[in-house]
């Protein structure tokens, strides 16, 4: 049987590789965007290029009403969801002291309330057919901390405690939760950094490179075809930061 997934945030950087690798591996993609149409556009006739049909659907999946719909129009179509990505994600670089109240609102509910929302609107669906695969897209910021973007490494760092404790909390119904926590990814989100910025990085990095959206989209492969791994923060980051 097709398996069938999600993938938030799918129109652009690592949730687009993830969409193209899950539906070369012949699985039903609903690629969901939010305001990126004519990428999403892109991605879906890239693939149709390849004989590959894949589903695209606007939703913005920090409103639960459209995280709901979202899912709702899953169900309906294709019956079932075995595997959800929460990619969808935004970061914001600024000084603590200049952040304000809406920036804290706009990451915290892109980021992280999007990824509670579409876990709970899933989970009755997997639960009812004991089995399921949800992955959390976090970074390394998560984990350690980041100068310059303390809302988004808080929104991150949540993620991973979602991660943990859901994990807990579905295993009985054999429902995997797991996260990936990329490093420097080569990115739009990550486009700020200059090349001698990007240089001095990949300094610091054990395998001489930053990362690229295939890394993690392998990573996602391999937790999907997993049956024995849940509960796990699994960092991507070319040993650029060991804990």
């Amino acid at each position: 049987m097709k398996k069938i997934a999600i993938v938030t945030g799918a129109s652009r950087g690592i949730g687009r590789e993830i969409a193209k690798t899950l539906a070369r591996k012949n699985i039903q993609v609903i690629a969901n965007y939010n305001k990126s149409e004519e990428a999403a556009n892109n991605l879906k006739n890239e693939l149709k290029e390849e004989d590959i049909e894949i589903d695209i659907k606007k939703a913005d999946v920090s409103r639960r009403e459209e995280a709901k719909q979202l899912v709702e129009y899953t169900l309906k179509k294709y019956g079932r969801i075995d595997i959800l990505i929460n990619n969808a994600g935004i970061s914001e670089y600024k000084l603590f002291t200049d952040e304000t109240d809406e920036d804290w609102n706009k990451v915290i509910n892109t980021n992280l309330y999007s990824a509670f929302a579409m876990s709970q609107e899933v989970i009755p669906s997997m639960i009812h057919n004991k089995q399921g695969c949800i992955i959390n897209i976090s970074s390394a910021w998560g984990v350690v901390g980041g100068a310059l973007e303390v809302i988004y490494s808080v929104s991150k760092a949540g993620i991973d405690g979602l991660t943990k404790a859901l994990a807990k909390e579905l295993g009985p119904s054999s429902i995997r939760v797991n996260s990936i926590a990329p490093g420097m990814i080569d990115t739009q989100m990550n486009s700020n950094f200059n090349a001698e910025e990007i240089k001095q990085i990949e300094d610091e990095i054990p395998l001489g490179r930053v990362g690229n959206p295939r890394d993690i989209a392998r990573c996602i492969e391999w937790l999907i075809e997993d049956e024995y791994t849940t509960g796990q923060i699994i960092s991507v980051n070319g040993g650029w930061i060991i804990t």
